[in-house]
């Protein structure tokens, strides 16, 4: 079947699914699409726990954490049932969450976390990914079995009294407003702080890493934000229907549970909500997330498992997750694996997702020292509409300075550290009917020269963008029926130091005055291409900085 890239984005996304759907009859068994993982649903007794009999007042005035909190604690001694959030505007401190109790926020209900950071204790938790004192967290729970936050209502974590904020981020007003509700700017007058601490914490090296005395993080206590929802170690998690939103930090945080559902929620956080992630599932196990919307400041959908030498040590990783019919709008990356994976993730399933304006698309990132196995990743069915950087992405030097590429002519050998239980992995990717109407560059995949990304499977993509395809310390790459329209002056793909890459399928739209392939380094070998339509005028193989131009094979 051929397709004109010239066709609008929808008919092109239309005629791609039709084709991937018989693509995929013949081959679905091949990615266990057809055993997908599940989670099991909490249930509860119809017993109803109206807030308003424990003293809670909808003024927006009176602080209510002790009476929702005796009502949960009330309905869990009982044996369960449904805690009813009514009608209003509900004032609160921290809410502690109990097994057998579901929290039901009725529609236009709004639970609002207090600006009133005296109500939040420093307690020992996680922070990302590793042990630390933190906020205590608006609405938390650990150990319990059978608990769930549903309803139509809101959950306002109040975020925008914690965060910091830079003035180019607002407009004029909207940075009136900020300085005139209290706190304090910067020197320069560039930046807006909650408090005296917060400032405190922002210009000290490393305020929140671990290991310091309960002391030392009291004296930065504004600035170590808390993430907003956060269940350690429970079973039967059910989040559904609610409107999560304006959180300090991470948004909703499941961490080592097990039967995790997240079901219709809305996610919301402002652009600039720094560590605004939507969702962040570290180290669960049989995880559903379907139907929700994530409109956020950081990664939308995020996957983790512990970080470093900690994650390694916990050993949990996440696992048997499916994740379908989800939208993103803005955030770092629509769907997210790391960076903290110490612990590993494996048997993830991923489909029908549409990404609206996200800074990239389907995002893996690592670094040397995390350690970690990723695998068993499958990905399908994913339209994204105006990424700013990447549609799809692997990149093992996440926050570290990556090597330059090679230049003409031989380049320096940097030492290339030995293999151990730090280096990170990323393996057996299958990525397949992906559409992407507008992005920076189509497909990025960077590995360690010690650790290539391998055994990576796109099948079926149309990809109109600015760079095509670069891979660098790659293996086993198979990249089958992609359209490719681009406008640089680059190569269409440049390969570096790769090996075992294919290429079957390919038809080009894009500059006739660049290479068509770009190889480059003295390790690519064993690349080759079949079925490729570029259009005529263009130099099918350029070889760089001591790579062979034999490394490509061009096959009718």
């Amino acid at each position: 079947m051929k397709l004109s890239l010239s066709l609008p984005v929808a008919l092109l996304t239309a005629a791609l699914l039709s084709a991937a759907q018989s693509t995929h009859a013949q081959s679905s068994t091949e990615f266990s699409w057809s055993r997908l993982p599940t989670a099991q649903q909490p249930s509860f007794k119809a017993d109803t726990f109206n807030i308003t009999r424990y003293g809670a007042k909808p003024d927006g005035l009176t602080l209510n954490t002790q009476s929702i909190n005796a009502a949960i604690a009330d309905c869990s001694s009982k044996g369960g049932g449904v805690v009813l959030v009514p009608q209003g505007l509900w004032l609160t401190g921290p809410v502690e969450l109990k097994s057998n109790v579901n929290l039901h926020l009725v529609r236009a209900a709004v639970l609002q976390f207090s600006a009133d950071f005296n109500q939040y204790p420093l307690v020992l938790g996680s922070y990302e990914g590793q042990p630390a004192y933190r906020n205590q967290s608006p609405l938390s729970g650990t150990g319990l079995e059978n608990v769930a936050i549903t309803g139509h209502g809101i959950v306002d974590g109040n975020g925008d009294a914690w965060r910091m904020v830079g003035r180019d981020k607002l407009t004029e007003r909207e940075w009136k407003s900020k300085v005139a509700s209290g706190g304090s700017v910067s020197e320069d007058g560039k930046v807006w702080y909650p408090s005296e601490k917060s400032r405190l914490g922002a210009k000290t090296p490393n305020a929140s890493a671990p290991g310091r005395t309960k002391a030392e993080y009291e004296a930065v206590k504004d600035y170590l934000r808390p993430n907003m929802v956060v269940l350690t170690s429970c079973k039967k998690v059910l989040l559904q229907d609610v409107t999560f939103q304006n959180s300090p930090a991470w948004c909703l945080h499941p961490i080592m549970c097990q039967d995790l559902t997240v079901r219709n929620a809305l996610v919301r956080n402002p652009d600039y909500a720094q560590n605004g992630d939507g969702l962040d599932i570290e180290s669960c196990r049989n995880v559903l997330v379907e139907g929700s919307t994530f409109d956020v400041g950081d990664d939308g959908i995020c996957i983790k498992s512990g970080k470093d030498e900690e994650g390694r040590k916990r050993g949990i990783p996440t696992e048997n997750a499916l994740i379908r019919n989800n939208v993103v709008y803005r955030a770092h990356g629509g769907f997210v694996i790391g960076s903290e994976m110490s612990g590993g993730a494996r048997n993830l399933f991923v489909e029908d997702c549409t990404f609206m304006g996200t800074d990239i698309g389907l995002r893996f990132k690592t670094a040397r020292g995390r350690g970690g196995v990723v695998e068993n990743i499958h990905v399908r069915n994913i339209a994204m509409k105006d990424i700013v950087h990447d549609a799809i992405l692997f990149d093992m030097y996440y926050f570290m300075k990556p090597p330059a590429k090679l230049a003409d002519g031989q380049a320096a050998t940097e030492p290339v550290p030995a293999v151990s239980e730090a280096t990170p992995r990323f393996q057996n990717f299958t990525i397949r009917n992906i559409v992407c109407d507008g992005a920076e560059r189509g497909i990025f995949l960077r590995g360690l020269p010690e650790m290539s990304v391998r055994q990576i499977s796109l099948d079926n993509l149309v990809l109109k963008v600015n760079k095509g395809v670069e891979l660098i310390e790659a293996q086993d790459i198979r990249i089958s029926n992609l359209r490719l329209e681009t406008k640089a002056a680059a190569p269409v793909v440049y390969v570096e130091n790769s090996r075992n890459i294919s290429f079957d399928g390919m038809q080009v739209n894009a500059p006739t005055n660049q290479a068509l392939f770009s190889v480059s380094g003295n390790r690519t070998e064993k690349i080759t291409a079949a079925r490729t339509e570029a259009g005529k005028g263009r130099t099918p193989i350029e070889a760089k900085a001591g790579a062979s131009i034999k490394a490509l094979k061009v096959k009718s």
